[in-house]
């Protein structure tokens, strides 16, 4: 047994300086790893939570521009229809004062043809009496 007690006391020895040599700098640098790991994933965290900040406040900005973009397109609509009503109306006022003003036309074009039809048809029945009548009987005296 007393021939086992050096390599006990080289295994113990070997054993002590791993301890300091290996594992203490060992667990130094995994200790420090893990807690840069888990910062870096913290930080990836916190740029996840950022981003999905940001994208909501886009997502809502574009939400917001699409909706003024709406209404600015249907008021575009409303003042382009309200364009388009006055223009046949006034198209409408306008085809009535012409019709109007047809209609006295005709109405003057008429009252003058009778007026010429009144005018002729006496000229006309004198006409028509000296041809029907002989010559020595006179109209006017058949008239009365």
């Amino acid at each position: 047994m007393l021939g086992a007690v050096p390599t006990m006391i080289l295994f113990l020895l070997t054993v002590v300086i791993y301890g300091v040599l290996v594992r203490r700098p060992l667990q130094r640098i995994l200790a420090e790893r893990a807690r840069l790991t888990s910062g870096a994933i913290e930080q990836a965290r916190a740029a996840i939570a950022s981003a999905e900040s940001k994208t909501s406040a886009y997502e809502e900005k574009l939400r917001a521009a699409r909706a003024a973009i709406f209404a600015a397109r249907e008021a575009r609509v409303k003042q382009w229809n309200a364009e388009r009503e006055d223009a046949i109306q006034q198209a409408r006022q306008a085809s009535q004062q012409r019709i109007a003003a047809a209609r006295k036309d005709i109405e003057h074009a008429a009252e003058d043809a009778r007026r010429q039809i009144d005018e002729l048809s006496g000229e006309l029945s004198s006409h028509v009496m000296s041809a029907v009548l002989p010559d020595n009987v006179a109209a006017s005296e058949v008239l009365q």
